[in-house]
């Protein structure tokens, strides 16, 4: 049953939401439940009256005491835990909070700290978000959609728990991406939590340490795999179609193989994307555009070395060569220029292994005949960097210390200011740290990485770090594609993305070596992206019809700001 409606009263232009629950079951509600800021009318009229203590709370109240709670937490597993149970209890407080302290907890509500939740969570584990879909109720999968209280979903994360961050396959215990990334499409994107759903499709776990756990809450059986588990993704997606029609569905945290066949499978069938693939790709491509307008360079000036072919690594090296084609190389001359390293070292074309994204990203074996090697069977890292000479040197490995001093110092030697981009998370995963890179490149190297790092002051300068977050462009994604009501999501519609997050770094923030806005302007972000977004599907012709300046007040108008409405009682059995 559905637990309210949100409706104006035609005759005072009011908005409020038309409720159908009362008392207990209204406070046990985190989308309804205002605690001490329900009014006396609506106290008497909901059932509340003798539930609350007499006094009565503003929303900025509440959160100023929420805020005192948190501080009194000192470690920052401690810190999440609190903040989950508090959206568990009201999600229009736990939004003003987050919203009004972003930058500090934004890591601890995603990376690096939702990491170490998803490692803990069958232990800390207090209320269940979101749905989770199995082998034993997949074929109820309408019935689970049909009995949400929401009023509506129109957004949705789902994970099937394979590849939670850097830490592998943690089964249905990496349901906590999913609540993050909602939670982030909320705060930083303005979607209204009453229409965001996160989804666990928990098929299993081949991680012993989750089987042999007596505490582990997942399916506890082999992670099912080939038709098995394509029948599944199948049956939730046709369910998605059937019961949320229009509603954008972003694939998080899949294994590789999967991840890049449900893209594939599913890209053109629904509105969906997937974040690790594209958005990951999107966010370094923007810090790259902001690197290129630093240094006064054009992409296809530069040498680009991308360790780990994963999927960040594959989306990332897809938008390097889609920028050199719009500067006019053809594919061949864009290849030479992208030096793609995995686990058996260079990608050649030659190489029997090769998965079939990556083949676009390989060398011809013919090019680096002649290139002196520490190992005639293998080319690895220090080969590259050696024998390339690049000026981008961007890691996806989750191997801590991979670019060493000597990596570092080598790539310096190639360029000015070279471009280097540590994005494995969480902290403890990085390839290197800032200070390494400011070191061997004497503060003139422009470092991202993939979790937050500190300032450091080098010659009298404060130097700085980006965060290579997806944040900066999944939510304007999401956002953008809704309002647009695009029925895709396409490369176009991203790289436009992109490049409105590039555009929005100031002159001033670039002097200190940012390629990407500051936290604290990331709504704004948002909405610029948004705005891109929709633009690019109104020009494809996937979305709305309307002009820039309607586009850009819709989307403004969209963006939910966490308040109170007025509450009004509705019949308790709905029409």
């Amino acid at each position: 049953m559905k637990t309210f409606i949100l409706k104006k009263d035609p005759l005072t232009g009011e908005d409020y939401y038309e409720v159908y629950v009362r008392g207990r079951q209204l406070l046990n509600d985190s989308h309804l439940n205002k605690g001490s800021a329900f009014t006396p009318e609506e106290r008497m009229s909901l059932g509340l009256d003798g539930l609350l203590r007499s006094g009565i709370s503003t929303l900025e109240s509440q959160a100023e005491r929420a805020y005192q709670a948190y501080q009194r937490k000192t470690e920052d597993l401690e810190r999440y835990i609190y903040l989950s149970g508090l959206q568990d209890r009201s999600e229009p407080l736990f939004y003003r909070l987050l919203q009004d302290h972003l930058e500090e907890m934004v890591p601890i509500i995603y990376t690096p700290t939702v990491g170490q939740a998803c490692l803990q969570m069958s232990h800390i584990q207090r209320r269940y978000r979101g749905v989770y879909i199995t082998p034993e109720n997949i074929a109820n999968i309408d019935q689970i959609f049909q009995s949400i209280s929401q009023p509506m979903v129109n957004l949705i994360v789902v994970t099937d728990g394979e590849r939670i961050l850097g830490l592998g396959d943690l089964g249905s215990d990496g349901m906590g991406i999913p609540v993050g990334k909602v939670s982030l499409y909320v705060a930083a994107g303005g979607v209204h939590p009453a229409v965001c759903l996160p989804i666990s499709l928990d098929v299993g776990t081949n991680n012993p340490r989750l089987l042999e756990d007596p505490l582990y809450l997942g399916y506890r059986h082999p992670r099912l795999r080939g038709a098995e588990y394509e029948a599944i993704v199948e049956k939730f997606v046709l369910g998605v179609r059937r019961n949320f029609p229009g509603a954008l569905l972003q694939w998080e945290d899949f294994g590789k193989q999967t991840a890049f066949k449900n893209l594939d499978r599913y890209r053109e069938r629904i509105l969906s994307f997937n974040d690790d693939i594209q958005g990951t790709g999107a966010t370094a491509l923007s810090a790259l555009l902001t690197a290129m307008r630093i240094k006064q360079s054009r992409f296809q000036d530069e040498r680009f070395v991308v360790v780990g072919m994963g999927q960040a690594g594959t989306g990332i090296c897809m938008n390097i060569r889609a920028l050199l084609k719009e500067e006019g190389l053809s594919d061949e001359e864009a290849r030479r220029r992208i030096f793609a390293v995995d686990m058996q070292g260079l990608l050649l074309d030659d190489d029997p292994k090769l998965e079939e994204p990556q083949k676009p990203l390989t060398q011809r074996r013919a090019w680096v005949e002649g290139w002196k090697l520490d190992d005639p069977n293998r080319i690895g890292l220090p080969d590259v960097v050696r024998n390339a000479k690049p000026t981008v040197l961007i890691g996806v490995t989750a191997q801590p210390g991979l670019f060493s001093d000597a990596i570092l110092a080598e790539t310096a030697r190639h360029t000015e200011r070279p471009i280097v981009m540590a994005l494995s998370n969480p902290t403890h995963k990085c390839e290197c740290s800032p200070e390494a890179v400011w070191k061997a490149t004497d503060g003139k190297g422009l470092v991202a990485t993939g979790s937050p790092f500190p300032s450091m002051t080098w010659n009298g300068r404060t130097l700085q770090a980006s965060q290579c977050n997806n944040l900066y462009i999944f939510p304007g994604i999401g956002l953008g594609s809704l309002v647009s009501r695009a029925t895709r999501v396409t490369d176009a519609m991203i790289l436009a993305g992109s490049k409105a997050i590039s555009a929005f770094v100031t002159p001033e923030q670039e002097a200190r070596g940012l390629l990407l806005p500051e936290m604290k302007d990331i709504r704004e972000v948002s909405a610029h992206v948004a705005i891109a977004v929709g633009m690019a599907a109104r020009e494809a012709g996937l979305g709305r019809l309307v002009d820039d300046e309607t586009l850009a007040r819709i989307v403004r108008k969209a963006q939910w700001e966490p308040s109170y409405l007025p509450y009004r009682p509705g019949a308790l059995t709905q029409p």
